[in-house]
């Protein structure tokens, strides 16, 4: 009977390590609490600081630029002057230029000779018609006293009248001839005038007289942001020569994906942090460009972006530091809410058309069909499927089943 008894327990042994070692094992699983709590949505993008009105000074006239007494962020004034210019200043001239120069003097020279000789031969025509002139008309009056009293007959008078009206019409032609050469010849001169003055070299420190300058203004009143051109020297009509702004007046402008502009308006809050300030920034979007543009990523994707351009709503005493240009983080809150039901985004995973959570019940982990709500990359809303208090499992890997046992991990 011992012997039996031996043999029994012993299979008794192997039975039930054989059933120990087949029995499931249960999975060691960490658990996430199902809570309730505020909730955002929110998209966060880099975005830069600039001014919401920009002024830039442009030259209004080709001219020689003086050099700026301005410096970035000085303060000035509307109606003060911005810049000033003088005229172009000759240019240096080399032994091509100036033998061409000079051969255009010795011609306009010549022409001004041509032209007084043309003045003097008009002038002795204009004298000698004239005397004729005077001789017909006075005969043309001595004659007609004659014809009066029938001492000559009337044919010669009327040839006589001819005469003196020929003579006269020479007399203003000679006369008009004069006054045609009197005027080549003041061309002639301005032409001398003109090809010398090509000949001249430029002054050495040479400043133009008071009358000859050209004044910009400032337009509004502000702070002067950008330099186009600091140094004197010639500039052409429209060239930029300083650029100034209301510093106190500042937005954002942010580029975003195309996909997020479109959950975006006008009045969306944001918040701006990562400024260099204590406490994040408030602020309002004021503008959502109706264009986009495509822009490679730093991992050479093509992406599609929208500027999105905000206020800034908080006082200015915590922004005063900002200035154009400045870097700050974006966060656009497209949804909020202060008592959300809700639970990490780690434990959602798709089972066909649903999502589905695991929740440890007892030992076990049961997949359990949710309805969600809002969502962000860290929280979901429940609408449906859990309570609060209930534990998830996030992340769960392939081993983790319907029904299978579970232990928490401490």
């Amino acid at each position: 009977m011992k012997r039996w008894l031996w043999i029994i327990l012993l299979i008794a042994l192997v039975l039930a390590g054989a059933f120990l070692a087949m029995r499931p094992q249960p999975a060691e699983v960490t658990a996430a609490a199902v809570t309730r709590g505020p909730l955002r949505v929110t998209v966060e993008e880099e975005g830069k600081t600039r001014l919401r009105d920009r002024f830039a000074v442009s030259a209004p006239v080709a001219g020689y630029l003086r050099r700026l007494r301005w410096k970035e962020g000085d303060t000035v004034r509307a109606g003060e002057a911005a810049a000033v210019l003088e005229p172009l200043r000759a240019p240096v001239l080399d032994v091509r230029t100036r033998e061409q120069g000079e051969a255009r003097l010795k011609a306009a020279e010549a022409a001004r000779r041509v032209a007084e000789a043309r003045v003097s031969t008009a002038e002795q025509q204009a004298r000698a018609a004239q005397a004729e002139a005077s001789y017909w008309a006075g005969q043309l009056q001595r004659e007609r006293h004659l014809a009066q009293s029938g001492d000559i007959p009337q044919e010669r008078l009327s040839r006589t009248q001819s005469e003196a009206t020929r003579t006269e019409a020479a007399h203003r032609a000679a006369g008009t001839a004069v006054a045609t050469a009197r005027a080549e010849i003041e061309q002639a001169r301005a032409e001398v005038e003109a090809a010398r003055t090509a000949l001249l070299e430029p002054a050495v420190n040479h400043r133009a007289p008071s009358g000859g300058l050209v004044t910009v203004h400032w337009p509004v009143s502000g702070r002067v942001t950008r330099l186009a051109k600091e140094s004197e020297g010639v500039v052409a009509a429209g060239d930029p020569l300083v650029e100034l702004g209301n510093t106190r007046a500042l937005e954002v402008e942010v580029e975003v994906l195309s996909v997020d502009a479109v959950k975006m308006a006008p009045g969306t809050a944001v918040e701006f942090t990562r400024w260099g300030g204590e406490k994040p920034l408030e602020g309002r979007v004021r503008v959502v460009e109706p264009s986009g543009f495509t822009k490679i990523s730093a991992l050479g994707v093509e992406e599609q972006r929208v500027r999105v351009i905000a206020g800034l709503t908080s006082p200015e005493e915590e922004w005063r530091r900002l200035g154009h240009g400045y870097r700050v983080e974006a966060v656009f809150i497209l949804w909020s809410g202060e008592d959300v039901l809700q639970t990490p985004a780690s434990a959602l995973f798709r089972t066909g058309e649903q999502w589905t959570v695991y929740v440890v019940e007892g030992e076990h982990a049961r997949r359990r069909a949710v309805r969600l709500g809002h969502r962000n990359g860290l929280a979901a809303e429940i609408v449906s499927g859990l309570k609060e208090g209930e534990l998830v499992i996030p992340h769960p890997d392939e081993t983790i089943e319907d029904g299978k046992p579970v232990t928490v991990k401490q």
